[in-house]
This record gives structure tokens, C-alpha cells and sequence, in this order.
């Protein structure tokens, strides 16, 4: 029966998921109309809105392309290929392939959302290559389905916002948050961690359950995932001799070690930002590839599939803009879905519902950053009014915002543009996780938290 309601989801998501793409221009359109009657706006103040937010992504659109191509690069760098094929070496049959790539996925995620999304992709389609039999479609969804708990994890931007307070916090929180809460009340408590543990071993349990019948499974042709070799040339002038000169990537790769250290030193840590991982992804790509030419052919070919990152993401800052934008009421889309939860939440309740409304929210809004703007005001205030824990809330959020992500093509991206799949390949494998993993997280709310926090 699971197998059937599986195939039933992966079904209609194939036939009526569009492309990312128009995916984005429908959930635009959406939310236009929706900001209309809520806010109170004119159709050209909302028109104006969106303008405004269109370009308000630019650098986090670079950092995620970098992130895919970067990444990508490094990956078919000879000593980092060989790493790879022996780690998709592990699992021998489909089902151990799918336990195995969603536990790695989760683990990596955990550690680092942008290092995670990256090196679980590229791990899922060398395992295609070795393990006959395995549905190349699941195989990639369990890739993404680690980043369910990003948010969760070292690299989750609330919590470490949190833990470093600032006066800037206590204006997000409309005054709701006057002290550092560490981590430990966050990332590392008990019901958190528990909640993290239990998604890890029922998701791989899950998505080994949906592989489906031999004679449903979709298996991709092995020589369609071999990469170009590219014919070495002997360097016969001087630019060739520069172009191949592993000096040149020794010298430009010391440089980058060296800021890397100083920074560890000043700031008492390595603080693995978006920025941090991209410049390790790169001083180790061009490392390993050995010559500066190498690197460039890499980086040409990996940057082919950046291509939905660069259209897509300022679209999805164009709807940020329209959910954040204040009418003449004093509301806006994201806010009013956020107040909406908080006025039929009790003290027990009020951690599950505000988890609800930030999935929601995230559809629309699917950056951590934008979504805690948005609803930190309404839902920090509100739960200290009625006796909840600001780690609490602020986790509340946090989880929301990853949970939803199993069905919001954003993020996928990546993933997608390493596998050479589309949305509508994975989408409904990633349904039944976002089921699951939200029953799992609604029961950590109602029946931990009132006990572990």
C-alpha cells in the first residue's frame, strides 16, 4: 500500500508539476492576487513591491551558483573523484544505495547546509554509476531530503544568530530577545537533537521503502554519466607554459590558506559561512586539479548547470518583496499568515502552529534570513506573551523554514542542475518526506518541548 501511495504521489506530480520555472511565475501570480485584498494595496503599489525585491538577491544568487559550480568543479578534481568512488562504492544494492546516500546527505546537511546540498548530489549520481537497479530519480530526492534539517544543524542561520547577539536582534524581535541564547539551548538541546536523530533513521528507512518494483524503476545509462575526457596537449609556448604551471595554483591557493587561517585565529573559530565554504570549495579545487588551465575547463563545464539558480532566484526575491510589503493597513501576506496561527495558539500549541505557518511562509519566502525578518516581530513577542521559550520559537521558525523546502523547487536547484533532473523527477519522492518529517517535527513540538525545554 505505502508503494502504491508512493507511485500515486510521484504520478501526479509528473503530470501537473510544471517546470521550476513556471513553477515560480504560477507561485508569483499567486501571491500578487493574495497581496491585494490582505494589504489593502493597489495593484501597482504590489506591482512596485515586487520590482523593488526583484534584484534584492543578487549576492545570494552568486554565492549559490558559486556554490554549485564550485563544488561541481571540485568534485571531478582526480584525487577528490577517487574519494568519491570509493565511498559509492559502500552500498552494493538499490536499497542499501538509498539508506546509505540519505544518511550521508543528512549527516553533511547537518554540518553545513551548502556543503551538504552539494557533495550529497554529487555522491548520488556516482553511486548510479556502481549500484545496478537503483531509480536514479530516488536516488537524487534522497540527496535532497538531507537538507530537511539545515535549519537544525551548525550552519542554521537562526540559531547562530541567536547565539551571537546583537542590538539588530532585539529589533527583529520587536524588543522580544535581550540576551545571547547560546546554542545549546537551540542546535544542541535535547528535543532538537532527538527530533534530528529520529528524521535521520525514519527518512532512511522511508525512502528505501519507496524504491519502487523492478519493472517501475527509472535507471539512468551509466555512459550518459561519464564526463569528457579532455586530450592533454604537450605546452609548446609560453602562455601554455603558464597556463600549465602548477607554481601558479600553488601560489594562488597559499594565499587563500593563509587568509583562512588568520581568520580562524581572529575570530576564535571557523565560522563555515556561505562565503567560507565557497572559498574552501575553491582553494581546494584549484589545488587538486593541479594546473590553472585545469581548473578553468572544470569550472567552464560545471557552469553549465547554473543556469535555473540565475534565472529563478530573482523571481523569488520579486515574491519576497510582495510578501514583506506593508499596505496602508499596517499588514502584509507574510504577516498576516504569521498573526493568523499566533491568535488560535495556547502555550502548548504555540510552537507546532508557528512551525506550520513558517512552512507556509517558506513557499513564499524560502530564505532563512527573509523568513525570520518577516515573522521574528509577530511570533517572538507573541510567545513570550504567553509563557514559550524564545529558543523555542526561534526554532519553531527555523524547522518550518527547512521542512517545506521537500516541496519548494528553490533550493532543489542545485541539486537538480548536478543530476541534469528536473523538479517534477524528485518532487514527489520529496512529498512523502515533507508527510513524514512533519508528523515527526509536530510530535516533537507538542510532546518534547513542553518536557526537554
Amino acid at each position: 500500500m505505502f508503494k502504491k501511495f508512493t507511485n500515486a504521489c510521484v504520478n501526479v506530480v509528473q503530470k501537473y508539476l510544471p517546470d521550476a520555472f513556471i513553477f515560480c511565475i504560477i507561485l508569483t501570480i499567486v501571491v500578487f492576487l493574495a497581496a491585494l485584498p490582505v494589504t489593502r494595496m493597489m495593484p501597482w503599489d504590489v506591482a512596485d513591491a515586487w520590482g523593488k525585491g526583484i534584484w534584492s538577491l543578487l549576492k545570494f544568487s552568486m554565492q549559490m551558483a558559486l556554490v554549485l559550480v564550485l563544488g561541481t568543479a571540485l568534485a571531478t578534481a582526480p584525487p577528490v573523484k577517487r574519494a568519491i568512488n570509493a565511498a559509492a562504492g559502500v552500498p552494493k544494492s538499490p536499497t542499501s544505495a538509498i539508506v546509505f546516500i540519505t544518511v550521508v546527505s543528512m549527516i553533511a546537511c547537518w554540518l553545513n547546509w551548502g556543503f551538504g546540498l552539494v557533495v550529497g548530489a554529487i555522491l548520488a549520481k556516482e553511486i548510479a554509476k556502481k549500484v545496478k537497479g537503483v531509480d536514479y530519480r530516488l536516488l537524487i530526492a534522497s540527496a535532497y531530503s538531507g537538507f530537511v534539517i539545515w535549519h537544525a544543524g551548525f550552519s542554521g542561520s537562526i540559531p547562530l544568530q541567536l547565539a551571537s547577539y546583537t542590538d539588530e536582534i532585539n529589533k527583529q524581535t520587536a524588543g522580544a530577545v535581550t540576551e545571547s541564547i547560546p546554542t545549546s539551548q537551540t542546535i544542541f538541546s535535547a528535543w532538537n537533537l532527538i527530533i534530528v536523530v529520529a528524521i535521520i533513521i525514519v527518512i532512511a528507512f522511508v525512502n528505501a521503502k519507496m524504491h519502487p518494483l523492478p519493472e517501475d524503476t527509472v535507471t539512468v545509462d551509466p555512459k550518459l554519466l561519464v564526463e569528457e575526457k579532455v586530450e592533454l596537449t604537450k605546452a609548446t609556448t609560453p602562455a601554455e607554459h603558464l597556463e600549465n604551471s602548477p607554481f601558479l595554483s600553488i601560489i594562488t591557493a597559499l594565499i587563500a590558506i593563509i587568509y583562512i587561517i588568520h581568520s580562524v585565529v581572529v575570530n576564535k573559530g571557523l565560522n563555515l559561512s556561505l562565503d567560507v565554504v565557497n572559498l574552501i570549495f575553491l582553494t581546494l579545487g584549484i589545488i587538486f586539479h593541479g594546473t590553472p588551465i585545469s581548473y578553468v575547463r572544470a569550472i567552464t563545464d560545471a557552469s553549465k548547470s547554473a543556469g535555473g539558480i540565475i534565472l529563478q532566484f530573482p523571481f523569488y526575491a520579486g515574491i519576497m518583496g510582495i510578501m514583506t510589503a506593508a499596505g496602508p493597513n499596517g499588514h502584509s501576506l507574510a504577516g498576516a499568515i504569521s498573526d493568523f496561527f499566533v491568535n488560535i495558539s495556547t502555550q502548548t500549541t504555540f510552537p507546532l502552529f508557528t512551525f506550520l505557518s513558517a512552512g507556509i511562509v517558506n513557499f513564499f519566502v524560502p530564505s532563512g534570513g527573509g523568513q525570520w525578518a518577516v515573522q521574528a516581530p509577530i511570533v517572538m513577542p507573541a510567545g513570550n506573551s504567553i509563557g514559550v521559550s524564545p529558543a523555542v520559537s526561534a526554532m519553531a521558525i527555523a524547522w518550518g523554514d527547512a521542512w517545506t523546502n521537500m516541496l519548494q523547487p528553490f533550493w532543489a536547484l542545485p541539486a537538480l542542475g548536478i543530476a541534469g533532473l528536473g523538479a517534477r523527477d524528485i518532487m514527489g519522492y520529496c512529498a512523502i518526506v515533507l508527510i513524514v518529517t512533519g508528523v515527526i517535527i509536530g510530535c516533537g513540538f507538542l510532546f518534547l518541548v513542553p518536557f526537554l525545554a
